[in-house]
């Protein structure tokens, strides 16, 4: 019933900015903690940032300044801004849920070239 759809990856220069967007079906969007991870070729997935239902937020030390996760109940939609990208933030950013079960998004690569 939960499906997750990202957008907004590209390709972008070492300083450059990127906002991902990630829209969620269904009537729930606003009771669930939203997440992205990322996965870097050869790397772990690392949790990117997280928003609660309440609003709050938390960031994993690598993104704390240059990032920002907000989300918009209305759209359904969840959003992340990302600022002074460097080479080392390359990655497939995943958009994340659990409701019963976890729910991915599709992924969606970001490159950034120095």
């Amino acid at each position: 019933q939960v499906q997750l759809r990202e957008s907004g990856g590209g390709l972008v220069q070492a300083g450059g900015s990127l906002r991902l967007s990630c829209v969620v079906s269904g009537s729930i969007f606003s009771l669930v903690t939203m997440v992205w991870y990322r996965q870097a070729p050869g790397k772990q997935r690392e949790l990117v940032a997280r928003i609660f239902s309440s609003g709050s937020t938390n960031y994993a030390d690598s993104v704390k300044d240059r990032f920002a996760i907000s989300r918009d109940n209305a759209k359904n939609t969840v959003y992340l801004q990302m600022n002074s990208l460097q080479p080392e933030d390359t990655a497939v950013y995943y958009c994340n849920c659990r409701y019963g079960r976890e729910y991915w998004g599709q992924g969606t690569q970001v490159t950034v070239s120095s």
